[in-house]
């Protein structure tokens, strides 16, 4: 049984609901609040944010969390549940993968809460596995910051409702206020009215700090796809080696009789 059959089952009862009136809370059929608590169906994300919504728990408590009578709710660091996301569905009810493009990327950051704007950015599906639990969006990234993903890769993130649990060293996208959309490596645990230091994996570019309040999303980095190939490398044969190390022993040697 998961933890959303019996954390529901749970709440129903302690609430003194029989299921037909959990289910006209909610507008859903009983059939339905049945299935869920017999853990022979999930519900949707949309369905999931309002039940959450009408215990008052976030959606990654009633999700993750084993809630009964010995339960108490953590206390919350600043920047988990700052706002609703705005996603989008296929015909099936299954989340789509937005694309955000460099040239939308402005607009996403007016847009971003809105419904109306997700749905008309672009959509995708991948059969991975690891991308099917959870929400994901693709970034299109300017720039060679992070090489060496090219200019012009797809980065897909997952959604990061829970700021504090950014670990350090490992890569997300950034969506803020003045920096827009940047995909960079966290350098420091994020911390309430902190400053979060962002890394390039180009060691051309200065690292740099983005205050918290600053910050609109973050999504944490889990694949990304590309259409510039690798060029092909020379053959680092027996006999080029030998020539560059000669050439190395010559120069030493020049060095030498300079001193």
């Amino acid at each position: 049984m998961s933890n959303i059959s019996s954390n529901l089952k749970y709440l129903r009862k302690k609430k003194g609901m029989t299921q037909q009136q959990f289910a006209d809370a909610l507008g859903i059929k009983r059939s339905l609040v049945g299935a869920y608590e017999e853990d022979r169906a999930e519900p949707k994300y949309d369905l999931l944010k309002k039940i959450a919504d009408f215990y008052e728990f976030t959606i990654d408590e009633f999700i993750n969390e084993t809630i009964n009578d010995k339960w108490k709710p953590k206390t919350k660091a600043q920047g988990a549940n700052l706002r609703v996301l705005s996603i989008s569905v296929d015909k099936d009810d299954n989340e789509n993968i937005e694309l955000v493009p460099v040239k939308a990327s402005a607009g996403y950051l007016n847009g971003f809460a809105d419904p109306e704007y997700i749905r008309e950015l672009p959509k995708f599906q991948l059969p991975i596995p690891a991308l099917k639990q959870g929400t994901f969006r693709g970034f299109e990234i300017m720039g060679d910051s992070m090489l060496p993903i090219q200019p012009g890769s797809i980065v897909v993130g997952e959604y990061l409702e829970n700021w504090s649990e950014i670990k350090p060293g490992e890569t997300y996208i950034i969506i803020s206020k003045n920096e827009g959309v940047v995909y960079k490596r966290v350098g420091n645990k994020f911390k309430e009215n902190k400053e979060l230091k962002l890394i390039s994996d180009n060691k051309m570019y200065d690292p740099y700090t983005i205050a918290s309040d600053d910050i609109l999303e973050i999504w944490k980095a889990k694949a990304y796809f590309t259409t510039s190939l690798p060029e092909a490398t020379a053959d680092q044969s027996m006999e080029t080696l030998t020539q560059m190390m000669a050439q190395m022993q010559k120069s030493l040697q020049n060095l030498n009789k300079s001193n």
